[in-house]
């Protein structure tokens, strides 16, 4: 087995299916698993259809209009008649999708948002496997919330590894063309859930895992990993080959090729990743698997936008210890917020963290009470892996630096 991953930016259009289809008949297809993202920015455009649920209703209407019309442009574009059953396919999907917006009675945004944006990777795996059946290439077309089972902690939810696999030996067939939508699974209640943002890749791991693939590829619109983002970073290389736990150290500091949590069931079972680019399939891309270390070995940037920098001292002067950390913690984790760095000294505390859930000012109300709290918004937290002097120089240029952290192998700063 090997398990493919195509994301939004592969599948933007018409023109990004029929170059899924090229790559696959390029590289062969035989025993394979496709998984699939949502087209495009349809993610984006379906989170502004939730927010106009909540606080525009007078734009939800529009705002869901914009998605089918998305999607219907590209259908016309793959399929010359439109009685062609994908058509009607879809619109199930969207039909589905307005009922639940018209009965919905939880006024939970956590849930809500969970089963109002799966619609994106069901409905783009669809077009996509009608597609491949229409051009010669026979394909199963597989439900993903059948497969992996997970809590129901919405938005991002804990995989339940023992029901998946279960539900994935039993029901999955090794010896044809698959295809599936990443990002998904479902409760015990059957519900959409979600892995997290950038969740296929965890789902591409997920399966890989369950039936012992060969390897896993992501297919993206980069040549590989590089060692920084080049919308952020000038002059970005490519890595050639990285080790698992380099990788789960740069996809820790928030490096955005990899998901996070992609890394940890293929090291398990030592089934390397690929990371390449569709636009060149026959080219190498990068390869993470057991070997030590970073090739080329260079630094590597990592920059993690929209954080939050709270610095905390006591009241009356006395020592940050245990028990005060201790707390702080709990209230961290009581309003789900990411930590990504924290600094001490003998009277204060900083943490640089990812406000996901919209829970800061309850977080500050509550540790008011016993901190002098200083708080700055929409900072940017910056990671070096491998620095030097150049890199630390040159990263640090024209920037106010709030925070600065050198461990042996990582440097982190957060900026204004």
């Amino acid at each position: 087995m090997q398990v493919f991953k195509f994301g939004g930016a592969s599948v933007k259009d018409a023109n990004g299916v029929k170059n899924l289809v090229n790559v696959l008949n390029k590289t062969g297809y035989k025993n394979t698993l496709v998984v699939v993202s949502a087209m495009g920015k349809t993610t984006n455009a379906l989170e502004i259809v939730i927010t106009n649920y909540f606080n525009k209703k007078s734009e939800l209407q529009s705002s869901l209009q914009e998605v089918k019309k998305f999607h219907n442009a590209i259908l016309l574009d793959l399929f010359e008649n439109e009685k062609h059953k994908a058509f009607k396919k879809v619109n199930n999907f969207f039909n589905e999708l307005a009922l639940f917006l018209e009965t919905n009675k939880s006024p939970d945004y956590n849930f809500v948002y969970d089963q109002v944006i799966g619609f994106g990777e069901m409905v783009s795996t669809t077009i996509i496997s009608e597609y491949l059946n229409e051009v010669g290439l026979k394909n199963n077309w597989l439900d993903v919330r059948d497969y992996i089972k997970t809590d129901n902690y919405y938005r991002s939810a804990n995989v339940n590894w023992e029901v998946t696999q279960a539900q994935i030996s039993k029901q999955f067939n090794k010896n044809v063309l698959n295809i599936t939508q990443g990002f998904l699974g479902s409760d015990s209640n059957n519900f959409t859930t979600t892995l997290g943002r950038e969740g296929s890749d965890y789902t591409a791991a997920i399966f890989a895992y369950c039936l012992n693939a060969e390897s896993v590829t992501i297919w993206k619109d980069v040549p590989g990993v590089l060692n920084a983002d080049p919308r952020y970073f000038e002059n970005a290389q490519l890595l050639y080959k990285i080790s698992y736990r380099e990788a789960i150290e740069l996809a820790f500091y928030g490096a955005s090729v990899i998901h996070p949590k992609t890394l940890q069931p293929l090291q398990r079972k030592e089934i390397p990743l690929y990371v390449k680019s569709f636009l060149e399939p026959e080219n190498k891309g990068t390869i993470v698997c057991k070997e030590v270390g970073l090739e080329p070995n260079i630094p590597c940037f990592i920059v993690k936008k929209n954080q939050v920098l709270i610095s905390l001292s006591s009241l009356d002067f006395s020592y940050i210890v245990e028990d005060n950390i201790s707390e702080i913690f709990k209230l961290l984790h009581l309003y789900k917020m990411k930590v990504d760095v924290i600094q001490n000294s003998a009277i204060s505390f900083s943490v640089c963290v990812d406000n996901m859930y919209q829970n800061l000012d309850k977080l500050l109300q509550h540790l008011k009470a016993k901190f002098k709290v200083t708080c700055n918004e929409n900072v940017s937290l910056y990671t070096i892996r491998h620095y030097n002097e150049a890199a630390i120089n040159q990263l640090e240029k024209d920037k106010k630096v709030l925070l600065k952290q050198l461990t042996q192998e990582t440097m982190q700063i957060v900026t204004k």
